[in-house]
């Protein structure tokens, strides 16, 4: 019978050893030594001096909480004693957002927390309100932006790694827009994700107003020819594979949004 539980000598089923799981080794340690006092280091029996032969160690994991605080940048100023031309300032250090108001370590922490973590960013503002930092979340909002425009040419050279694989997996679901101009905030978009499965791990989404094949054109404009592609039954993938010579895989089922009913089988598709 295979269960997939360790076997011990004999034929006998090994127990797997429980207890608390280490810490990791790569995190940084703070050594606190817990010492006897000088007057209780001696042998209760003949009263010999004692001497240490070892600690016992125990570790607690330990959370530094968020700290805010100001950076400021001072350019030195030079200028030549003898007359008013010579005047030199130090250049600004480079910046992802000139003259921005956040340091780069800062926007990572906020990009990190709304696009990972799912934190939204009136959260944020209020956490650093709590650390003495009275940012609006506007503020915050008009960063992300400046940030995703940075970063494109980044994203760029992603979706060619994605769009160059053997194998991508593709699905797309309904993203809702508040105050999107020209549409309605009821109006259905869309979120497309992408995500390869060889070469070095690439995870894209990509927003559109809706799910129609000229918006999957887009998306997939560029995919290799000859590559695998891995989606539901939605019957644009199948056209998609069509004009890109593709091989199209299915999913052999997809899970229900309603866990207590069984969910449709579908056949695994491929052309």
């Amino acid at each position: 019978m295979a269960c997939g539980c360790p076997i011990a000598p004999g034929g006998a089923y090994a127990r797997k050893k429980r207890g608390r799981k280490p810490l990791d080794p790569g995190l940084p340690r703070e050594i606190v030594r817990h010492d006897l006092p000088e007057s209780e280091r001696f042998c209760s029996h003949d009263g010999h001096a004692l001497v240490e032969i070892g600690v016992e160690i125990s570790e607690q994991m330990d959370v530094i909480p968020e700290q805010v605080r100001v950076v400021q940048h001072q350019r030195v100023k030079y200028a030549c004693p003898c007359c008013d031309l010579g005047i030199k300032v130090t250049l600004a250090p480079p910046r992802i957002i000139n003259r921005g108001l956040f340091t780069e370590s800062a926007l990572a922490w906020m990009a990190t927390g709304k696009y990972q973590f799912g934190m939204p960013l009136y959260r944020q503002a209020g956490m650093l309100r709590r650390f003495g930092g009275d940012i609006s979340s506007n503020t915050i909002a008009a960063s992300m932006v400046r940030v995703g425009q940075a970063v494109q040419p980044v994203i760029n050279l992603m979706r060619d790694v994605l769009l160059d694989s053997d194998l991508i997996y593709g699905d797309e679901t309904t993203f809702q827009v508040l105050k999107e101009p020209g549409r309605r905030a009821q109006a259905k978009s869309y979120v497309w994700s992408q995500m390869n499965g060889a070469g070095p791990p690439v995870r894209l989404f990509t927003y559109s107003a809706g799910r129609g094949a000229k918006h999957a054109d887009g998306i997939y404009a560029g995919i290799r020819q000859g590559a695998a592609l891995m989606t539901d039954g939605y019957e644009l993938y199948n056209g998609l594979a069509i004009d890109n010579q593709l091989v199209h895989l299915g999913m052999r089922a997809v899970p229900s949004s309603k866990p207590r009913k069984r969910c449709r089988r579908q056949p695994a598709l491929r052309s």
